[in-house]
């Protein structure tokens, strides 16, 4: 399918140009340690508005992927779920680009949950969206087993970094949301590079294609 083509480009572009966008965000930030504080406490410093954009950039490159998934196979509960899924992942980065998170060592304000509970949702999303799309995908097992592995390794590092957050103490706070990112973009790119499946022919096409002659193994000359 065409459309499933040309929005996964857009997609793949898209995350291209966020991903420079968040490194030049990092780059340009100096005192702040990656390892320990998150990419939002990046995004307020006086030099990282870049990565604001590159969360809306993300934002607008999974939008476009959706309307290419719902094609995705006959339409059931899942697909609709997925695809569901997959624009909260959309609107939770929306969200999170939109409204910033406090400086780092100032008290939380409203901005700061609602930015916080935004980024949450769409760590959880997209993973369970990836896992539901994989469920459909019968005729690519290497292409399910990816989705399957980058889904539950998603949950996992979101389930690191709730333990780090509380009893943990933030150790590697930093270090394990960006391990979640990484992870959760590429399960996007390969949502992205799916192949287009093919559509069936219509019955009058069947109807006038060429049909092989069977050979009756039995027969004898």
């Amino acid at each position: 399918m065409p459309g499933i083509r040309t929005s996964g480009g857009l997609t793949l572009a898209g995350i291209t140009l966020a991903a420079l966008l968040a490194i030049v965000g990092h780059v340009a930030v100096e005192g702040l340690d990656p390892v320990s504080v998150t990419v939002s406490d990046y995004a307020v410093s006086d030099s990282g508005g870049s990565i604001h954009v590159a969360m809306l950039v993300i934002a607008a490159a999974s939008a476009v992927l959706i309307p290419a998934l719902r094609r995705l196979g006959p339409p059931d509960g899942r697909r609709h779920a997925a695809t569901a899924l997959l624009a909260v992942w959309a609107g939770g980065l929306l969200v999170s680009g939109l409204v910033p998170t406090n400086p780092p060592g100032t008290p939380m304000d409203t901005a700061a949950y609602v930015h916080r509970y935004a980024s949450v949702l769409a760590f959880l999303a997209l993973p369970i969206a990836g896992w539901l799309l994989a469920i459909r995908l019968p005729a690519q097992p290497h292409a399910r087993r990816w989705l399957r592995a980058l889904a539950l390794a998603s949950l996992l590092l979101v389930a690191a970094m709730a333990w780090s957050a509380y009893p943990g103490d933030r150790a590697l706070y930093g270090l394990i949301e960006r391990a979640l990112i990484l992870t959760e973009i590429t399960l996007l790119t390969l949502l992205a590079t799916l192949p287009a499946p093919r559509s069936p022919l219509p019955a009058i096409m069947q109807f006038l294609s060429p049909q092989k002659p069977q050979i009756n193994a039995n027969r004898r000359p």
